[in-house]
């Protein structure tokens, strides 16, 4: 390449002596248009790559990117660029760029790209763009979003993304191969993947622009995508007990009541939820305020549940009614979208929804700073009353009949569709920066629970719950899939409506009598199973209610199965809350396909009925009926509000022996042992195993070299403290895990107010190390109790004062 040719320009740092390269840059004619190719270095294993049809295009301001960019160290050899770790080759003939490893190894391969004009609308003047990809042939690709068809593996997918109901994106893609893809594009994006190659097809963009990311692993790659978008803050203790919720708790008295009979019942239970309408009429829509005669002791309401030892989230909603004052205030100012939305009566409690008496309601333009600051100064309110959580629902947000029109309308930044996909990072965004900035001494730390999210979400407080699924076996089955393909892009946290949202189908017997039907039971229970292992644990649901006295009483099958998973999850919150640590810190995820620790094993790579928990538990949820037929329900999936059909027979089945024994067959991926977490069973890895089931325990596994902590039967967190934990050693294998502790809430922890106590077994010695306490916090444990257990029964009690000490068997 000539000296003085634009396509790279490199300065020279005199002092270091060492050549820096910051910006790769190509003058090309393709296809007749004049376009420039920009490949920077963000960080020596991220890359973003800009194409362009203009040569003054100065970049956006991305919604999603935090990270700035470096000053990377690279080096050219023969046309290619490297930073050590990552190598870059531009074909300045087609603007075409390839990924390679330091020596030399193709990651991903670019085939073309192409820029469509558009000339008519409120993006006139932009382009439709598209870039297309070479994969391997037998290449897996994971990730894009909660896409409901039960599947990991996105090859021969063909997906419209758009933010909906049930179906969320991320636009993040990542590869077996260890690097990943981030497409910074907020519009409606079509991907594609056939013999013609990988594609991204995004209905509005100035430019093609997105980052690659170099990991080497399913981990690394989530690694380098929080760099670039943030990291996990952590939640409340509080916030990984149980949750009890459903559509919807009708009156305050009602709501304070469940968590009476909980607290009577003596099961656990640490959150209770309020649904939608405690503000009136449909006409208040969201009125963020207790004006419904029924909850006008709200307040008060909010000041019992917390003296009972529990915890209140509240639903609120990205839309308001007209009679609101969020809605005269964002109306004056223009910030409100045209869009038809839900409800769509004013009417309430009448289905189908009376058309003739329109709600009015209308979505707020979140992207706009003003609008998200009259947001916050409304939802204050809530939290001065004492909220804990916010329920953000309709986060979508929920966009029926769209029209060119309306994604014409100039929103902030753009239009509706420019932006779109965004909506649900820009709500979520405002709600959490708003609370930090106004309660920076707060004793609570934010949580959001939202029905929707796009890439970078993870930084602002959020889980997302995939949306209201009905109640069937098929759905159950997806539900793993879409959490895993969620966690993959770079977003941990993940729950679902455990027994799914619509469960109308099942009360053959009444209304709300579902929770007495056997198929409804069966599913309910294995639903709350595979619910152990997700970061929040929550029923919820509509047609029926699922408090745990709705299914039965103490003693009888379905109810003890409820409740020893309840408890079981109560006795996972150090491991659990230790998990949430190393994602905070470290990077990590709770929930873990199999291909993140197993990547050799390839039976494993389209797996979607088992995962890792954390790093040292197998999950192996049973999901498919054992001891009723599969009852088939369908719904309208992207509303989540059509009428319900069901097919095979509608009369619930009688006489069902649920103490009886079943078998089901799960795989223990191969690279180590595992041992059955309820009888000790030591197995090979690379295996089917066939395993005696019941319906009160959960199929689970621990690895070979793991370290797990149990705590105490508890009513709720924080009732008794972690004093006589049972650590559990699981030999095999040399092991560690850091045991992660603080004050349970607030964000005194990231001033550095937490301890930890590293566990390290040395198998060849059969030696347990305690090590010495780092950190401290107040209200800490300054002595303690260990009892230390092997899978064959024998076991130690250790007295630790915060030094190190050594226990062998």
């Amino acid at each position: 390449m000539k000296r003085g040719c634009p396509c790279f320009m490199i300065l020279k740092q005199k002092k270091m002596k060492r050549f820096y390269l910051a910006l790769l840059a190509c003058l090309m004619a393709v296809s007749g248009f004049a376009q420039r190719v920009k490949v920077e270095f963000f960080t020596p294993r991220i890359v973003r790559i800009v194409k362009s049809q203009s040569d003054d295009y100065a970049g956006k301001k991305s919604l999603v990117v935090t990270a700035k960019q470096e000053d990377v160290a690279l080096q050219r050899r023969g046309g290619i660029v490297s930073s050590g770790e990552l190598s870059v080759k531009l074909d300045e003939r087609t603007g075409c760029v390839t990924f390679l490893t330091p020596k030399g190894k193709v990651l991903l391969r670019e085939k073309n790209h192409s820029f469509e004009p558009l000339t008519l609308g409120g993006d006139a003047g932009k382009w439709k763009v598209r870039q297309t990809f070479t994969l391997d042939k037998d290449e897996a690709i994971y990730g894009l979003g909660t896409i409901q068809n039960g599947k990991m593996n996105r090859r021969g997918e063909h997906k419209r993304m758009e933010q909906s109901n049930l179906e969320d994106f991320q636009n993040v893609l990542q590869s077996i191969k260890g690097w990943g893809v981030y497409w910074d594009n907020y519009s409606p994006t079509d991907f594609d993947d056939d013999a013609s190659g990988m594609s991204f097809t995004s209905e509005v963009g100035e430019a093609v622009d997105y980052y690659f990311m170099y990991g080497g692993s399913a981990d690394g790659v989530i690694a380098q995508m929080r760099h670039l978008t943030g990291d996990v803050p952590m939640f409340p203790l509080w916030t990984f007990g149980f949750w009890q919720s459903k559509e919807r708790y009708k009156t305050a008295a009602e709501t304070e009541s469940i968590v009476d009979k909980y607290r009577e019942l003596q099961v656990p239970l640490d959150g209770i939820i309020q649904d939608w309408q405690y503000w009136g009429s449909n006409y208040l829509w969201n009125a963020m305020d207790f004006l419904a005669e029924d909850f006008s002791n709200g307040k008060q309401m909010i000041q019992n549940v917390h003296k009972k030892h529990a915890h209140f989230m509240i639903s609120i909603w990205a839309s308001f009614g007209p009679q609101t004052k969020q809605f005269r205030e964002l109306d004056e100012k223009g910030l409100l979208m045209p869009f038809e939305t839900w409800p769509q009566s004013g009417i309430s409690h009448v289905w189908p929804p009376m058309r003739d008496y329109p709600s009015g309601v209308k979505v707020y333009d979140a992207f706009s700073p003003v609008a998200r600051d009259i947001y916050w100064k409304y939802l204050k309110t809530l939290y001065d009353y004492g909220t804990d959580a916010w329920w953000m629902d309709s986060t979508d947000p929920d966009f029926f009949n769209p029209r060119e029109s309306d994604y014409d309308h100039k929103v902030y930044g753009g239009t509706w569709r420019s932006q779109r996909n965004a909506f649900p990072l820009e709500t979520v965004r405002g709600i959490y920066q708003s609370q930090r900035k106004d309660y920076p001494n707060s004793p609570k730390r934010v949580f959001i629970m939202t029905r929707s999210s796009f890439a970078g979400q993870q930084h602002y407080g959020s889980n997302m719950w995939s949306g209201d699924v009905n109640s069937s076996w098929d759905m159950l089955r997806k539900q793993v899939p879409a959490g895993l393909s969620f966690t993959l892009t770079g977003n941990p946290n993940f729950n679902t409506d455990i027994g799914g949202f619509f469960c109308g189908s099942y009360n053959t017997r009444g209304g709300g009598s579902a929770p007495r039907n056997p198929q409804f039971q069966e599913l309910y229970v294995r639903w709350m199973q595979y619910g152990l292992f997700c970061p929040v644990f929550r029923s919820h649901g509509a047609d029926a209610p699922r408090e745990i006295w709705q299914f039965g009483k103490k003693g009888e099958p379905i109810y003890d199965a409820i409740e020893s998973t309840i408890r079981l999850r109560y006795r996972l919150i150090p491991y659990l809350y230790s998990t949430a640590w190393q994602v905070t810190s470290n990077n990590d995820s709770y929930m873990r396909p199999l291909f993140s620790d197993f990547a050799a094993d390839k039976k494993v790579w389209d797996m979607t009925d088992e995962f890792m928990f954390g790093h040292s538990i197998l999950a192996c949820p049973i999901v498919n009926p054992q001891y009723t037929e599969e009852k088939i329900v369908r719904t309208n999936e992207m509303t989540g509000w059509d009428r319900k059909e069901a097919s095979g027979d509608q009369k619930a089945v009688g006489g069902v022996d649920w103490m009886e024994s079943k078998t089901a067959t799960k795989y223990l991926p191969k690279g180590t042992d595992w041992y059955d977490f309820w009888t000790g069973q030591r197995y090979k890895g690379g295996q089917d195993v066939k395993l005696v089931t019941s319906l009160q325990k959960v199929p689970m596994f621990v690895r070979a070299g793991s370290i797990l902590p149990l705590g105490p039967e508890m009513q709720y967190v924080g009732e008794k403290q972690w004093d006589g934990l049972e650590i559990r050693v699981y030999p095999g294998a040399d092991a560690t895990f850091v045991l992660y502790e603080d004050e349970g809430d607030s964000y005194n922890y990231e001033k550095g107010a937490y301890s930890t106590i590293t566990f390290q077994w040395n198998d060849r010695q059969r030696k347990l190390v305690i090590n010495q306490r780092k950190g401290s916090f107040p209200g800490m444990l300054s002595q303690r109790r260990f009892n230390v257990v092997l899978p064959d029964g024998r076991q130690q009690n250790i007295e630790y004062n915060g030094q190190q000490q050594e226990v062998t068997f």
